[in-house]
């Protein structure tokens, strides 16, 4: 494939877009739009707020103006008309649900109705959005036909290669991840594996169909979700029958087929969304999927659940509830990633706060404002002084800068420390999943 004729306008330029096209701009000419005005100034500016790609290397590709085909870099924009240069599209625009968790196409369809106005004979638009099978060529596609006046398949074609971002994960990154391609045709199938082959060294796998990638997206997170749900449940029957379920797990695991999840919350815009797309798409087709909605209930549970474990050990210690000062460490959907959105961790602010407990939240990883603005409390980002002492600290993200500190220096003589994640030395720990 030739490298110097294709353009790739890259849409929605967050954690999964930025290190596409940053990628891409080794190779090509790219234009990444966003319509936060804000995100774009940043970037143009060589930072990026989510922290997967440092200064230097973002400094490195970005340009100042807009870069004809076959001139390497990156030109970010708010502006419409920008993308006009482009020949392949790639929409990488998060795929939520509702309130009642059913999917949210919205951000979908706008990104649609955007490219389809720039859109011209012989362009390439793909998907990298988690979606359920059908999406791109059902719902996509005809966004783009009526906006642009083409027809598909004639006029322009479409791919999916659904993205595989792990964010905060400075060891898996893009290059490194096998990527699944498809096109819409078997020409366009092949241009899109060769395309992504430029930038994945961990190789591509080339799908059937668009439909049988967008299935594949969609399970991957569905058998996370449901083998964190048995273990959640593990960690259930197990602090009832008074055994530490990390010490069954680190036994269990020395088999050789053993799979090795832990317990936890599950947040964030992949495992805990995605298998409600499968179970919508499912119960369209007529079928009730009783395991993967299971394991959504197990897991959307368990913030409630150790709020209540975390309570049981207060009044074990004779901690008066109402009123407690209880510090709360950490606020982030993961570890190590400043993303607060969907973080399951609210579910247990939630519930503490219904007790009447006083809680502070402290993480050097969040942006105040940012928490603010989805949740509407206040947090704190800097370490409280040694002096301010709380009847209860819980460990809700494992941190690195978590994890050496001595937090019975933050405990009162006659408080708890629970760990949620399991990885606090267990000599000072009162409790955890």
């Amino acid at each position: 494939m030739e490298q110097s004729p294709y353009c790739i306008g890259i849409i929605g330029l967050g954690y999964v877009g930025l290190p596409l096209a940053v990628a891409f701009s080794d190779h090509f000419s790219v234009v990444g739009f966003d319509i936060n005005e804000t995100r774009i100034r940043e970037l143009q500016n060589g930072v990026d707020v989510t922290l997967e790609i440092d200064e230097p290397s973002l400094k490195a590709v970005i340009r100042k103006k807009l870069s004809g085909a076959g001139e390497k870099g990156l030109f970010c924009t708010n502006i419409l008309s920008d993308l006009g240069s482009c020949n392949i599209y790639i929409v990488t625009v998060p795929t939520p649900v509702d309130k009642n968790n059913r999917p949210d196409l919205t951000p979908l369809y706008k990104a649609s109705d955007t490219v389809g106005k720039v859109l011209k004979k012989g362009d390439i638009v793909i998907y990298e959005s988690t979606v359920y099978p059908g999406v791109t060529e059902d719902e996509c596609v005809p966004v783009l036909e009526k906006i642009s006046g083409l027809k598909f398949n004639v006029d322009f074609f479409c791919g999916y290669s659904p993205e595989r971002i792990n964010p905060g994960d400075k060891q898996h990154t893009i290059s490194k991840i096998q990527k699944i391609t498809a096109g819409s045709t078997p020409a366009i199938a092949d241009k899109v594996d060769d395309l992504y082959r430029t930038i994945i060294t961990a190789g591509t796998h080339k799908a059937v169909s668009i439909k049988v990638a967008e299935a594949a997206k969609v399970i991957e997170n569905a058998q996370r979700d449901i083998n964190i749900a048995f273990v959640n449940e593990l960690a259930k029957i197990f602090n009832r029958l008074n055994i530490d379920t990390h010490q069954v797990l680190a036994a269990s695991a020395t088999k050789w087929n053993f799979l090795p999840f832990k317990p936890g919350l599950v947040g964030g815009h992949c495992i805990g969304v995605d298998p409600y797309y499968l179970a919508q798409k499912a119960q369209e087709a007529g079928y009730h999927p009783e395991i993967i909605l299971a394991g959504r209930r197990v897991n959307d549970s368990m913030g409630g659940y150790i709020a209540s474990e975390i309570v049981k050990l207060m009044i074990k210690k004779d901690i008066v509830v109402k009123g407690a000062n209880v510090l709360l460490l950490g606020i982030t959907f993961k570890e190590n990633c400043p993303d607060v959105r969907n973080t399951r961790v609210m579910d247990i602010v939630r519930e503490l706060e219904s007790y009447n407990i006083k809680l502070t939240i402290y993480d050097p990883w969040a942006k105040k404002e940012d928490v603010a603005h989805e949740y509407g409390i206040d947090i704190i980002t800097s370490l409280p002084k040694e002096t301010t002492l709380y009847d209860s600290i819980v460990l809700a993200v494992a941190h690195s800068n978590f994890l050496n500190t001595n937090w019975k220096k933050w405990v009162k003589p006659n408080g708890i420390i629970y760990d949620v994640k399991g990885c606090l030395d267990k000599e000072i720990v009162n409790g955890r999943l």
